[in-house]
């Protein structure tokens, strides 16, 4: 082991703990899959899971019986349906006596407040939401506030410091310092609010292309506590630079989630059954990976001696 550089399994285990919440970030982009498959894979029990947009691999993660309630913004199958292996534990119809999984629900600017006012040890976080909505009727936690400086009202929302968050990148060096570059979402401040951090990148470099390029550092090493070294690791989501999302991947998921034997069995054949990341990438096979490789898009440069 170098610096904070561990296994998968080994960081899920001495990181992750029954009972935990736990946030995967990452908008549609750099979303830690391998991640939530090793929490699965060993079995975590009774995690309240956060996320700004569940998709497909809380599915995956509810349907594998870790979580007993959701904290969200929206949720569904990005640009296929919804998420069936959540809904059966949510809707009476579908509980066979089992008990419902508990929600939580915000907008995305309310999942992003949240983490805002965990990462700065704030009370709660104001914001000029939710006027016309009834998202304050189904959720008590999202409450009207009046400003200290006027007679205006405007609702809040209470911080979020997960015990544990998830980041999916490109690249960090042994101590944790990451950098991303692409899409983003609330990865910064979930990670900031969070108590432990692992961070899963495809790259381990060294510290010196870290600080050639600092402004892509978007997680300092300070508050890191694993580095997972996992090429291919947010499969089917996509990683800018490395690989592109995996469409066919989300349209084989909704007509699998439909129905809870087959993802039973899916999760035995591509989780339960694989020892490792690296088994599923080679069941994956190479023809499928090479056709999600993208080609060149090269950014412009800069020399930070001097701007002209």
């Amino acid at each position: 082991m170098t610096g904070k550089v561990t296994s998968m399994r080994d960081a899920v285990a001495a990181l992750v703990r029954d009972g935990d919440t736990v946030a995967i970030e990452g908008f549609t982009h750099l979303i830690g899959f391998s991640a939530g498959h090793e929490i699965v894979r060993q079995r975590k029990r009774d995690l309240v899971l956060a996320r700004m947009t569940p998709d497909v691999i809380y599915d995956q993660m509810i349907a594998g019986g870790v979580a007993r309630k959701l904290i969200f913004s929206w949720l569904g199958n990005p640009g296929v349906g919804g998420l069936n292996a959540i809904r059966r534990r949510i809707e009476p119809a579908s509980l066979a006596g089992e008990p419902p999984l508990e929600i939580e629900e915000y907008s995305h600017f309310g999942m992003v407040a949240r983490y805002t006012a965990g990462a700065t040890n704030l009370p709660f976080m104001p914001l000029r939401s939710y006027f016309e909505s009834d998202l304050p009727k189904a959720n008590p936690l999202i409450r009207p506030i009046k400003s200290p400086y006027s007679d205006e009202v405007l609702y809040c929302v209470p911080p979020l410091n997960p015990d544990v968050a998830i980041i999916h990148a490109q690249r960090a060096d042994a101590s944790g310092d990451t950098q991303i570059w692409g899409l983003l979402g609330c990865q910064k401040e979930a990670a900031f609010a969070a108590d432990r951090v692992i961070v899963v990148v495809e790259e381990l470099v060294d510290e010196s292309v870290v600080r050639a390029d600092p402004n892509r550092t978007v997680i300092p090493g300070l508050i890191v506590d694993a580095v997972v070294v996992e090429p291919f690791g947010a499969h089917p989501s996509y990683v800018q630079g490395a690989y592109d999302r995996d469409n066919r991947f989300y349209l084989d998921w909704d007509p699998i989630s439909r129905d809870e034997d087959k993802v039973q069995a899916w999760l035995r054949e591509w989780v339960y059954d694989l020892p490792d990341r690296a088994a599923y990438v080679e069941k994956l096979g190479a023809e499928r990976i090479a056709s999600l490789r993208p080609g060149p898009a090269p950014s412009g440069s800069v020399d930070y001696g001097s701007y002209r």
